[in-house]
């Protein structure tokens, strides 16, 4: 293990640039020194491999893969805050994952898996929310909390918790033995670093692939073995992310900034090659149909709104819809935007709004009971 002291170690992550991988993609120094100055010597670490989303492949895959890189992450975090307690939060039907870090763990010395314990995130979108996993571990609630405070202030057992997804941590760990020139040195234009993509859809290898940050989306179709038959569209950032065109961001970079600022998002690293011949308004009810099932059951916009807007995507993909609906579509996505206990109705209202734009004809075919895709497919082809 590096021999860093922790204030060293902070201020490799600081230097490094990296950004945590759960979604969010807050600055992982940061996040780790705003838990030190609070911890004194009482912190908790959660590792979170929770991995509710469902096109998203990559913190199981890793932790299986890779369970003692994830748990020198979890051990170095833990001296750089000053945490006693280390918790690893893998998803229930994780099973392999959770197999590998029990392996893994019981290979360490007695002092690391006496601090170190596995707890079984359950099954559920909103499980991994951090201020949810917290919430799991103090009381056996898996929901988000009204905030503040947050974890860092106050999490487990109301103590300082760092919450920092497996990815992250991992990273971590390599950044505190190669350094931050190592990371700083990877990557495409602005771009710095590596991390993990689930590609799926239509390419010919759908799963997790690495590449460097600022790699374009043509790059990681590549890195799937290339483009399987036409593509419509392609879904970036997972449920929480959007739906884009697919000849706009061909040649642009998947990086955090550099999507933000297009108005997209790279989330938890979920790219999803939408085939020509699928229905985007079908494909859209899906996923709205299942946020929609998701709610935490906290506050009206996600009880109420969700599930109106699921069911009216519903009747549109179904070719039957109530006069106006496409119009209520629109307006109960921005009523229900902000005003949640917490953010899982702003997420589906974004996937809602990018459905919205990028599948505008399609949309309005619907509304007048008929498919455009089986009607007339507008298929894209990228050399």
């Amino acid at each position: 293990m590096p021999t860093l002291s922790s204030s060293a170690l902070i201020a490799e992550l600081e230097a490094s640039g990296l950004l945590g991988r759960g979604g969010a993609g807050f600055p992982v120094g940061r996040k780790w020194r705003a838990v030190a100055e609070r911890a004194g010597g009482g912190a908790v670490v959660l590792a979170n491999g929770a991995e509710g989303e469902p096109l998203s492949l990559k913190d199981r895959s890793l932790m299986a893969a890779r369970p003692h890189l994830v748990i020198d992450g979890a051990l170095l975090a833990a001296r750089a805050v000053g945490a006693n307690d280390i918790i690893f939060y893998v998803g229930s039907e994780h099973r392999t994952a959770e197999a590998a870090l029990r392996r893994a763990l019981a290979e360490r010395p007695g002092d690391v898996r006496g601090r170190a314990r596995i707890v079984a995130a359950p099954a559920g979108y909103v499980a991994g929310e951090e201020s949810a996993a917290v919430h799991y571990v103090n009381a056996g609630d898996a929901r988000p909390t009204t905030t503040p405070p947050r974890p860092f202030e106050r999490g487990v057992g109301g103590r300082p918790t760092l919450v920092q997804n497996v990815e992250s941590l991992a990273l971590a760990a390599l950044i505190a033995r190669r350094g931050h020139a190592w990371y700083q040195g990877l990557g495409h234009g602005r771009a710095r670093g590596i991390g993990l993509l689930t590609v799926s859809g239509a390419v010919n290898h759908a799963g997790v692939h690495e590449v460097e940050l600022g790699s374009t989306l043509s790059d990681a179709a590549a890195a799937a073995g290339g483009l399987n038959g036409d593509v419509g569209a392609v879904l970036l950032g997972g449920y929480f992310g959007g739906w884009a065109d697919l000849h706009e961001q061909w040649g642009l970079p998947l990086d955090a900034p550099s999507m933000r600022a297009r108005g997209l998002a790279l989330g938890c690293g979920v790219v999803h090659f939408l085939p020509s011949d699928t229905c985007g308004v079908e494909a859209t009810s899906r996923v709205m149909t299942y946020l929609a099932s998701q709610s935490a059951r906290q506050c009206g916009p996600c009880v109420f709104g969700l599930s109106a807007i699921a069911g009216a995507t519903q009747r549109l993909a179904a070719q039957s819809p109530q006069p106006g609906d496409l119009d209520r579509l629109v307006r109960w996505s921005g009523q229900v935007t902000g005003r949640g206990a917490c953010h899982h109705p702003d997420g589906a209202a974004a996937l809602m709004n990018s459905a919205l734009q990028v599948f505008a004809d399609d949309f309005a075919g619907h509304q007048h009971r008929r498919c455009l895709t089986i009607a007339e497919p507008a298929r894209v082809a990228v050399a």
